[in-house]
């Protein structure tokens, strides 16, 4: 249903129907995208049942696209405002040339990349300051300011998903009387501008050598120094400390422009405090999609934000007036399970070899000398190489794709798959294990394996910081390029 309403709703743009939806990796949020295009027109497809930050996300950027800002362009809006199209700005964001440019966080950080992040903060100092002017902040999602509440929101996040899960003592009474007083500090900081709220690297597209910014559905009315630290200590990035604050004073020097009444020693002060709530938060979000939702790459982000964690507390960002918060903060520094084991970037990864292949040909070889893996037989699935229409076209198109979803409800054959794979991959992961075969076998091994070893495929790449190596079979005897 939510494809032929995006189909109908990419005709009304462009004139035509789309000749192909695929479907993108979620994120952290439950909205569910889609790329649709024909032969000369492609958008992206968003399904949202939260119609208040559909809204929230399709009125800023109305109002950001008529400023002149950075921002993807609205193509259509749904009646049921749980379904619109906007402007496709293609796949590379500035993490993904964080890994081009940078492979390891003891790499170099290269010229290209500061002018990449200086580029990106010229845009940000638009968004925050004429992105401000004449901005409907009724519209904002969940809230309109940075407020208390919204403080105390993060560092209770911190609070259950961080300090409880990695089970660090702190004295429940003293530690609340902390957040509220570091929340009244925090609100000291003038908070009348535009907060993107998320803005981290895999915000931050590039299209056409051009910036622009996705995902500020969260935004509202709060301080500068809010989105600049989001950007510059997010954990995983690992910037230098001296290009930080290269990129610091560069920001402030270039918002001076705008608003020359700043003094950039208070600013900087409130800076470090700004970039420890965020940081706190961070911890917060890395401890429940790491430690409770088990997801591996969460949990190998959490040593590089202890390390802004160390750096803030020696810079002073905590008073003598936090004391339980810090103490809470100096002992999840002494925990080596997050601190430093899981940041060893010299540990080899797990191999996961996934193949699709044809029963009649047999079994494939595990080539690891492990003597094999999981095998899953998709023959119990309705075949569309029983049709007509599909006998020439593999689990890769997306006509097949559409009929094995509809039809055969492969969805619901390969989420218990999922969770048996996943339980081996976590195991394999903690003892340093490095290979793993996950086989699919179908009758000819060209519609249903095929696309059960790229779900497997996508699932465990987007899940775990492993190595995943596809080969289908019998397609790749017929010269097939995979």
């Amino acid at each position: 249903m939510k494809k032929e309403i995006l189909s109908e709703i990419f005709k009304q743009w462009s004139g035509k129907l789309p000749d192909e939806i695929s479907t993108l990796p979620q994120s952290g949020s439950n909205r569910q995208y889609f790329r649709l295009s024909n032969e000369t027109q492609t958008a992206i497809g968003v399904y949202n049942e939260d119609k208040t930050e559909n809204r929230a996300f399709i009125e800023f950027s109305k109002h950001f696209f008529k400023k002149g800002l950075k921002v993807p362009q609205i193509y259509s809006v749904h009646d049921s405002n749980e379904i619109y199209l906007q402007e496709d700005l293609g796949n590379s964001n500035l993490y993904s040339l964080l890994d081009h440019f940078r492979p390891s966080s003891d790499s170099p950080f290269p010229d290209e990349l500061k002018q990449l992040y200086k580029t990106t903060i010229l845009q940000l100092i638009s968004l925050q300051v004429k992105g401000s002017e004449g901005l409907n902040y009724e519209l904002c999602y969940p809230v309109s300011k940075f407020d208390k509440q919204s403080i105390l929101w993060d560092l209770n996040y911190f609070k259950y998903y961080f300090l409880k899960l990695t089970g660090t003592a702190f004295h429940e009474a003293k530690l609340e009387n902390d957040f509220h007083n570091f929340a009244d500090d925090l609100l000291e900081i003038p908070s009348s501008f535009f907060m993107h709220r998320d803005f981290q690297s895999r915000n931050i597209m590039i299209n056409k050598d051009e910036i622009f910014f996705i995902d500020y559905q969260g935004g509202r009315m709060g301080p500068l120094q809010y989105d600049l630290a989001s950007l510059l200590y997010q954990a995983k990035a690992a910037i230098p400390q001296e290009t930080r604050d290269e990129l610091l004073e560069f920001y402030f020097t270039e918002l001076q422009t705008a608003l020359p009444k700043l003094e950039f020693k208070k600013f900087r002060s409130n800076f470090y405090s700004i970039v420890l709530v965020r940081t706190l938060q961070v911890l917060g979000a890395y401890g429940f999609r790491g430690i409770f939702e088990r997801k591996e790459h969460f949990i190998k982000s959490i040593p590089f934000a202890l390390d802004n964690l160390e750096f803030l507390l020696k810079q002073g960002a905590l008073s003598d007036n936090h004391t339980q918060l810090k103490s809470a903060c100096e002992a999840i520094l002494k925990i080596d399970k997050y601190r430093h084991q899981q940041k060893d970037k010299t540990m080899e990864k797990l191999l996961i070899r996934i193949h699709s292949f044809s029963y009649k040909r047999g079994i494939p070889e595990d080539k690891s000398g492990n003597g094999g893996g999981f095998v899953f037989d998709c023959r119990g699935l309705l075949n569309p190489g029983r049709y007509e229409p599909y006998k020439k076209q593999t689990g890769r198109d997306q006509p097949v794709k559409d009929f094995l979803i509809e039809k055969s409800k492969i969805e619901n054959f390969l989420k218990p798959v999922f969770t048996l794979v996943e339980s081996s991959v976590e195991t394999y992961i903690e003892r340093g294990f490095k290979n793993l075969s996950v086989n699919f076998g179908c009758t000819g091994g060209q519609h249903r394996s095929v696309y059960s070893a790229d779900q497997m495929a996508k699932h465990l790449t987007e899940k775990y910081d492993v190595e995943v190596e596809v080969n289908h079979i019998e397609q790749e005897l017929k010269n097939w390029v995979n």
